[in-house]
């Protein structure tokens, strides 16, 4: 999207109202910043089309919209947009269609339905090379070199280690078998224990971590939890949540930013990856710690999709 400013008086002063709206409902901090840029690019494309008020838009003028988006490449990575994008942006315009109506203007129809999602992008399955800008964005996605090196570590157990949020928040230090190259979990899902393998590489992340920069943590030798705040409390779901944004914000990729990426979506995405690369099934359903093989079945279907 263009940085320059609107040119057109009426737009700029309806996407200001528009955000000062979502602030006022109370939307999250995704929805208004993430709804505000998508409508502005449409009112990009609306003045490149010499269109200058709301009320001239047709329907073809959004199809036509719609067709630039598909043929639009990504500007991160090339290649088409994804159809989660494409339906983040009618989302988008379907919000600000709701925002004319609450205000009593005529709202301007939308002819398009919603692409239909594969189950890779439901689940929110990362490629490989997704995966890697994480891991590199870890160099400098926060100031301090405790959060960078604590949140790198956090990638190594979502996604190397294929670990469940609650199993990476209850991750003690003596869950770390470094002589036998695994990870114990105890606590599982439904308590359910397992032994994760875990390569040198990524246990050498952990090792650096844990003894060297978690002991600039405050009173870190009071706690036996591998994932502490700046005072050594054990850290909660929503630190760990602010962790990931912060990693996927430093990546500067929007398809990323805009994907709202969770820690299980990172599970999901070891899994298949190692589905792609020839691994049994059974074997990835002991790895993740699947009780029954019909829970590890769908990335099944995901390989055949691919």
């Amino acid at each position: 999207m263009k940085k320059s400013k609107l040119q057109n008086a009426s737009y700029s002063t309806l996407l200001t109202n528009f955000s000062d709206w979502l602030d006022i409902l109370g939307y999250s901090d995704a929805m208004q910043k993430n709804y505000p840029a998508q409508l502005c690019e449409f009112f990009y494309w609306l003045e490149g089309q010499e269109i200058t008020h709301i009320n001239y838009i047709k329907d073809h003028h959004i199809r036509n919209y719609y067709n630039h988006l598909k043929q639009r490449p990504n500007k991160t990575r090339g290649g088409a947009l994804s159809n989660i994008y494409l339906n983040n942006h009618l989302q988008s315009l379907h919000k600000f269609r709701e925002y004319l109506k609450k205000h009593n203007a005529k709202p301007f129809n939308l002819p398009i339905k919603r692409e239909k999602e594969t189950i890779v992008e439901k689940l929110n399955v990362l490629s490989p090379e997704e995966i890697k800008d994480l891991f590199m964005a870890t160099g400098y996605s926060n100031p301090l070199p405790r959060f960078r090196a604590r949140q790198k570590a956090l990638l190594v157990c979502l996604y190397s280690c294929g670990m469940r949020r609650n199993e990476v928040l209850n991750l003690e230090i003596s869950d770390i078998l470094f002589d036998k190259e695994r990870i114990y979990v105890r606590k599982g899902k439904n308590y359910k224990e397992r032994f994760i393998p875990i390569n040198l590489h990524n246990l050498q992340i952990l090792e650096d971590y844990i003894y060297d920069t978690r002991m600039n943590f405050k009173k870190s030798s009071e706690s036996n939890y591998v994932f502490i705040t700046e005072h050594s409390s054990k850290m909660s779901g929503g630190t760990l949540e602010t962790d990931l944004k912060q990693i996927i914000k430093a990546t500067e990729d929007r398809s990323l930013i805009e994907r709202n990426i969770t820690p299980h979506a990172l599970r999901h995405s070891i899994a298949t990856h190692f589905l792609q690369a020839g691994m049994k099934i059974e074997d990835i359903q002991q790895f993740l710690g699947h009780s029954s093989l019909e829970s590890t079945q769908i990335y099944t279907h995901i390989l055949k999709e691919n």
